[in-house]
């Protein structure tokens, strides 16, 4: 289980990126020339915060305990936190719950779903981006999804270790920081869970482009965003990617691309054609619910 010194430590950690990242400029203050670190000094974070500055640095150094959410509220306005990187801070701050999810259960009415949204790419996923059932256009857009080992069905073990998977993205420059953000933001919540550590663990050991962006510590939520794709299936695509919460405590989510042109209806609707003969969704069979009496 994670420490409260380690809590800290994190907290101290996502503090100096926030800081560094923040220009006098941006709340007010005069430019003073020259200065050794990028961002504010950490006198002037606590000046207009309105703390002490042994308390802020306390803070950053992972050594003081019981903040309040007033001060809280406070950094986070003076570091011009997003909503995303605020709620990422008051988790670290443990004013927050963790998510000790229960074990996810595919329901029949995930895979009705799944059906319908055909010919449309579509999946079922765990906040952790485990792929957990999928249709067949979604199973099929990159390579093929149920001949992967179970544990390698993962968004993000796919788009920074997979050629295939990473080749899709026209531009990663876009994507991959997205993703590394909203799993920083997610880990937070699940602390103590082993296979959220085993996850960030593997990226961390394999991709040296991921472990770059989780040292910038950046944090962002889900929100519907227009995406590129090239499958070497289907083609150029341009689509809304959206992702639906179906069962927030659990941590399931709906995934779906949404053509954002005619373009992209039309080979997506050419590709799903070529699909017929495939089941319309698959799933990992551990995790299927007993259909309904």
């Amino acid at each position: 289980m994670e420490s409260s010194a380690e809590r800290r430590k994190q907290l101290g950690a996502f503090l100096r990126a926030r800081r560094e990242k923040v220009t006098p400029e941006q709340v007010g203050l005069p430019p003073l020339g020259r200065r050794r670190t990028p961002g504010l000094r950490r006198e002037e974070v606590a000046q207009l915060s309105g703390i002490g500055t042994t308390w802020y640095t306390w803070l950053e150094q992972g050594r003081a305990t019981g903040v309040s959410d007033q001060v809280l509220e406070a950094v986070a306005r003076v570091l011009r936190m997003t909503e995303a990187e605020r709620n990422h801070l008051f988790v670290l701050a443990d004013r927050a719950p963790s998510k000790a999810a229960p074990l996810m259960a595919l329901r029949p009415e995930h895979t009705a779903l799944l059906e319908q949204l055909l010919p449309f790419p579509a999946a079922v996923q765990t906040d952790a981006y485990e792929i957990v059932a999928s249709n067949r256009a979604y199973r099929y857009l990159f390579s093929d999804l149920d001949a992967l080992p179970v544990q390698d069905r993962n968004c993000a073990w796919l788009l920074f270790t997979d050629p295939v998977w990473r080749g899709s993205l026209p531009d990663e420059t876009l994507v991959l920081p997205d993703i590394v953000a909203r799993l920083r933001a997610r880990r937070a919540e699940h602390r103590g869970e082993p296979s959220w550590d085993e996850l960030v663990d593997r990226l961390l050991t394999h991709s040296a482009d991921f472990r770059a962006l989780w040292d910038r510590y950046e944090v962002a939520d889900d929100q519907p965003r227009v995406r590129e794709y090239d499958s070497p299936h289907a083609g150029h695509l341009t689509v809304h990617f959206q992702s639906l919460w179906i069962d927030l405590d659990r941590g399931t989510r709906l995934i779906s691309m949404v053509p954002a042109d005619d373009v992209t209806r039309e080979r997506l609707e050419r590709f799903s054609a070529l699909l017929e003969a495939a089941p319309a969704w698959t799933a990992w069979e551990e995790v299927q619910a007993p259909q309904a009496s």
